[in-house]
This record gives structure tokens, C-alpha cells and sequence, in this order.
């Protein structure tokens, strides 16, 4: 496989004086053990135990003391755990409750002792069996798909990684960046569709692997519905999800079903727990600090857009495309900039959201919107003349800011708009596929 970012987190992590276990989160295939495995060669010795193994499984099944439990690992694998340089790896740890609440006296018991844990739906299986983890036990690592500075990584195109990592981005580069953006944009990010198009370089080689990630999806999250009634009810959940995504959504009848609110909503939340869909709220106010409105309706946002373009039958409509704001009404390039913006804002501990203004006589809508040294910044996706982009001058008439950014295919470049108010305000255009860079771009125009 390839080189993930995720990888320098875990080599600080390591070197930590005060070492928690860590447990790995996101959602099933976002390639967590692969990193795990790569991982472990910096390790003297190394121990993967996978609790859908019921051999390994049956080991925090007997109510052992961790350092029994220990020991027992050790002499199942006939690899020494204690007093060498050694990392266990304990997977799919959701399969075992007993496992989960065992992390915590790792730390107490063997802080020499390098742990990390994986698995899907973790959240669910808390909750469902009143797991509690005491502060300060354990640490959290969040994985998401591949991102594009990922994917031009991966691809080993080091002229295109050096040309998107040159800020400001020379004008030359636009075109190729462009190109591969779309690329990656048509594909998504899950690892295997990655390494399987880097491989064949045929949209047909992927599609049983789209399929068989969205069946896991589908199988996984039936596991832990509460009763046969919302099994049927998270099913139509996630068969709908990838049709609604980038929408503002309605729980009720959501998917053009029967369903009540209530119903609806316990299935998507379990969706959020599991790392395959987030409800992106909006904010109603124009000054910070920035706190979505869950009275209002969110936003659909599903894990990857490659799964959307296949669910949807996209992969015809990016050959000779453009501009991908032309594609799906737009909604695939919100998508994208969502997914892209979602990891940028966890490195912030921020959260994805938008602006909305609903009043009878005056509806506006802003994309997105991030914080940076105390200001809000409205982001949109839009291409055209900007005298066309009404709500981003209706929140800029608004707020104390007097900066926003328009992602678009065109080039880099800066406005000073003068709005109804007289005010004037400096609008970045930054060519979309540098939304992984927006925090470079916000800190040198601020300079």
C-alpha cells in the first residue's frame, strides 16, 4: 500500500513520554490496519490479534487480570511482550466488550508497552454495553479516506506534489493539478479503489470494489440495530444515504419512506457513530465563535464521493470535464470540498458546517464556514462572476469580516469587492483543488 499522513501521528504518538493506548477510529475500509502494519516495522516484535477470531477472542473472555491476559498473548504467539520493544495490535475490537474496557489498564499496568486497537462501530458497542473510558487512559486517532495530497503522493507525480505544495501556486501548474484533482475526485478516496486504479488504470476493475464496500457497510451496521424493526429501518437508511448526500435533509420520510423522525434520526446517528455519514448543521450567526443550529435542517454528508459517483452512475460524466460545479447540480464538488475540508478542520478539533439565513422574504445559503484568528469565513463553491453570489454578499454585509473565499476551477487569484453597503471586502479565488491547503492560503494572504 501507500504512505498515509496518519502515519506521522502515530510515530508522535510513540515517542510520547506519557503514552496512552490508542485507539484507532473511523469507519470499516478507511485503511486502518494496513497502517497499523506498516507501522509495526519500526518494532522489535509485533503481535496483531483479530477479535472476529475466536481464538483470539477468547482471550479477555476469561475475566483474566491484564497481566495475565498478557502473558497469555504472549505465549499463544510465542512473541515476548514485556520488556522489549513490542506493539499489540488488538483488531475489530468491537467483537469484544471485554477487550474494549480492558484498554484502559494497559496504561496503568504496562505503560512500556506499545497498544494500539481498531475496529468499526466502536461508539455502538459503548454505548450498548455502558462502556466508560476514565479520562486521561486512553488516546484517539480519527482515519479518513485518502485525501488528494494523499493521492498525489501515492501516484508519485513529485513535480505535481511540488507544484501544490508551492504557496502561492504558479499559474503553469493549474492545468495538470485540474486534471488530477478530477482523477481523484471520480475515484474517492478509499485505499483499495486507489491501489486497484493505480494498478489496472479501469473504472471497471473498481466497481465489484465499491459494491462489496457498500454491502459491508449495509451488513455491518444491521449488527447492532437495537430490534428486527430498526434493522428494516437503518437497511432503507443506508441504500438511501448516497442519493441524499450533499443535501439538506428532512428525517422525516427521509428516502420517500413511511418513517418517523424519531426513527430516522436513531439510524443516521448510528451512521454518524460509525463514521459513514455526518449531519453537518448550520450556523445562523454571522459572528463567532461558530455553534451549529440543530434546530435547523443538516446537511447530508456521506464518507466517500467515490461511493457517491458509483451509487449515482457518475464515472461517465467526468470524461473531458471542466468544471466540476457542472456535474450533478453541482453537488459532487460541494461533496468533495466537504470531505477534503472534514479532515483539514479535525487537525483545528473544528467541525464542518455552513450558514443559512431563513426568513420569508430572504433565504441565503453559504456553503461552508471556517474560523481563523477570530473571524468567520465564508467559503462557496461557485463558478461564474461573483456579482452572481448573493448570499455570500449578504452575509459579508452582515459580519465583521471582510475576507471570504470562492472555491472554483478557475485560477488563484484576489478580488476587492465593494458591497450595497459600500463596504469592501477581499474575496480569494483559490482553484478548488487547494482546499487541503486553505489554512496555508488564509495564514500568507493574512501576512
Amino acid at each position: 500500500m501507500f504512505y498515509r499522513r496518519a502515519m506521522k501521528q502515530l510515530e508522535a504518538w510513540s515517542l510520547k513520554k506519557d503514552r496512552k493506548p490508542l485507539i484507532l477510529r473511523g469507519a470499516r475500509q478507511v485503511g486502518k490496519t494496513t497502517l497499523v502494519r506498516m507501522f509495526a516495522e519500526k518494532f522489535e516484535h509485533y503481535v496483531e490479534l483479530n477479535l472476529e477470531l475466536e481464538e483470539n477472542k477468547k482471550i479477555f473472555s476469561k475475566n483474566l487480570a491484564i497481566r495475565e491476559i498478557v502473558q497469555s498473548i504472549s505465549l499463544q504467539k510465542n512473541v515476548p511482550l514485556i520488556n522489549s520493544k513490542a506493539l499489540l495490535f488488538i483488531d475489530e475490537i468491537q467483537n469484544s466488550p471485554q477487550a474494549i474496557s480492558m484498554m484502559r489498564y494497559f496504561y496503568e499496568e504496562f505503560d512500556n508497552l506499545f497498544v494500539i486497537a481498531a475496529g468499526s462501530l466502536l461508539e455502538a458497542v459503548i454505548g450498548k454495553e455502558q462502556i466508560s473510558f476514565p479520562v486521561g487512559r486512553i488516546e484517539y486517532l480519527f482515519m479518513y479516506p485518502v485525501t488528494f495530497t494523499e493521492f498525489l503522493e501515492a501516484k508519485g507525480n513529485d513535480e505535481a506534489i511540488k507544484a501544490y505544495n508551492n504557496i502561492p501556486m504558479a499559474d503553469f501548474a493549474h492545468a495538470t493539478l485540474l486534471k488530477l484533482f478530477h482523477e481523484y475526485v471520480m475515484l474517492g478516496g478509499m485505499p483499495e479503489v486507489v491501489k486497484t486504479w493505480f494498478e489496472s488504470n479501469d473504472v471497471l476493475d473498481l466497481k465489484s470494489i465499491y459494491r462489496n464496500l457498500l454491502i459491508s457497510y449495509h451488513d455491518d451496521i444491521t449488527k447492532y440495530a437495537r430490534n428486527s424493526s430498526m434493522i428494516d429501518i437503518m437497511r432503507h437508511t443506508v441504500e438511501t444515504i448516497p442519493f441524499e448526500a450533499g443535501k439538506r435533509i428532512t428525517f422525516r420520510g427521509f428516502g420517500n419512506s413511511n418513517y418517523r423522525s424519531r426513527e430516522i434520526g436513531e439510524a443516521l446517528r448510528s451512521l454518524q457513530n460509525a463514521g459513514l455519514i455526518d449531519l453537518v448543521y448550520p450556523v445562523t450567526s454571522t459572528d463567532p465563535p461558530i455553534i451549529p443550529n440543530k434546530r435547523k435542517k443538516p446537511r447530508l454528508q456521506f464518507l466517500d464521493t467515490g461511493l457517491v459517483n458509483y451509487s449515482v452512475g457518475l464515472f461517465d460524466q467526468y470524461i473531458g470535464i471542466n468544471d466540476l460545479s457542472s456535474l450533478y447540480k453541482g453537488r459532487i464538488i460541494e461533496h468533495i470540498v466537504g470531505q477534503e475540508l472534514k479532515v483539514l478542520l479535525s487537525q483545528q478539533d473544528h467541525q464542518l458546517t455552513f450558514w443559512v439565513r431563513e426568513k420569508k422574504q430572504s433565504q441565503a445559503e453559504i456553503d461552508f464556514l471556517v474560523s481563523f484568528k477570530g473571524r468567520l469565513i465564508p467559503i462557496e463553491t461557485k463558478s461564474g462572476n461573483v456579482g452572481k453570489l448573493r448570499s455570500l454578499h449578504l452575509f459579508m454585509n452582515a459580519s465583521d469580516s471582510k475576507f471570504a473565499i470562492r472555491l472554483y476551477a478557475g485560477k488563484l487569484n484576489i478580488q476587492k469587492i465593494k458591497l450595497s453597503s459600500e463596504k469592501e471586502v477581499t474575496l480569494l479565488n483559490l482553484p478548488y483543488f487547494l482546499v487541503g491547503k486553505l489554512y496555508d492560503y488564509l495564514e500568507y494572504y493574512a501576512k
